[in-house]
């Protein structure tokens, strides 16, 4: 209950955010997101462009450092950094639809009490091919990726035993759908047959049986149905908001208990280059289990992480 709270909440919150901007008289668009309407329209004969390709790239370098001499109120030194970077590549020609994007991120912090850790890390890709069946819908195949590039701990757990590290897990997503673009800021794809593999390419946590897969095993299958919700906007001039919510539904097992997965990114433009950023991820998976420094094994729960920061951002 306590989590169906959270998400509803949250939803009512964008839902609001949404209306404000409408009100306020600035229509929520980007430049990326009217362009996926565009190759609708072209698709459909409505616009002469031949140029078929739109790809739009941002990488963004957020740092912070303390430090203290004869400070009485206290501190640790500190230097952090978190840097990433995205790139969408969509292809429309005739009938066809073809969105790609991608996600990188990586962050450390290093404090003179803990040394350097891990804060942020990701690798995520997505491929939608589609063939216009209808006005703002397609049907067609779905592709999604996701891991990390490094080790990862559970630092209330241990320090020294990692959790995670790339591709162990690692994620694979494959399906066939539909695709729904009802406004050219939001898009909406269903899949009712998508096979899901979890990756634990990793001896130590393939032996301990982590991320759902049995003990020894290095994958885990999964065949489900699948919803994921995209909106790319404009909120206001110089406030971005770029928001992924997915479900998935294994049919093999427990069908009832769906995987959620919520990321968002808020980026506030200060100036040209300069960027305010805030990106919350919420994390619901059934298959993964907690377990505390003793052993005991705790069942699943909400991961939230949270991240923000003032920093350079270029697009490219």
């Amino acid at each position: 209950m306590a989590t169906k709270n959270i998400f509803t909440t949250i939803i009512v919150l964008l839902l609001a955010a949404a209306g404000a901007g409408r009100a306020q008289g600035q229509p929520i668009t980007t430049e990326s997101s009217i362009e996926i309407a565009d190759m609708a329209d072209r698709a459909k004969g409505n616009l002469s462009d031949t140029t078929y390709w739109h790809k739009e790239g941002t990488a963004a370098l957020n740092l912070s450092q303390a430090s203290f001499s004869n400070w009485v109120a206290g501190g640790t030194p500190s230097i952090a950094f978190d840097a990433g970077a995205t790139y969408t590549l969509n292809h429309s020609k005739d009938r066809t639809l073809w969105t790609n994007r991608l996600e990188l991120a990586y962050g450390i912090n290093n404090t003179e009490d803990n040394g350097t850790r891990k804060t942020n890390d990701k690798i995520y890709l997505s491929s939608n091919y589609g063939y216009l069946i209808a006005p703002k819908l397609y049907a067609g195949s779905i592709l999604t990726f996701n891991s990390q590039f490094y080790k990862g701990y559970d630092y209330k757990v241990s320090s020294t035993v990692y959790t995670s590290r790339f591709m162990a897990p690692g994620y694979l997503s494959v399906g066939i759908g539909l695709t729904w673009i009802p406004r050219k800021w939001l898009s909406v794809t269903f899949s009712p047959a998508m096979w899901r593999g979890t990756f634990v390419l990793d001896d130590a946590l393939s032996d301990a049986g982590a991320y759902g897969v049995k003990p020894g095993h290095d994958l885990y299958n999964e065949f489900g149905a699948s919803l994921k919700a995209e909106a790319d906007a404009t909120l206001w001039k110089s406030v971005s908001l770029y928001s992924r919510l997915s479900f998935y539904s294994n049919y093999l097992k427990n069908p009832q208990n769906i995987d959620i997965r919520w990321d968002t990114q808020i980026r506030i433009a200060l100036s040209k280059m300069l960027t305010a950023s805030l990106n919350v991820n919420m994390l619901y998976d059934d298959d993964i289990k907690f377990i505390d420094a003793d052993g005991t094994e705790h069942s699943s729960r909400l991961q939230v992480k949270q991240i923000a920061g003032i920093g350079l951002q270029m697009k490219f």
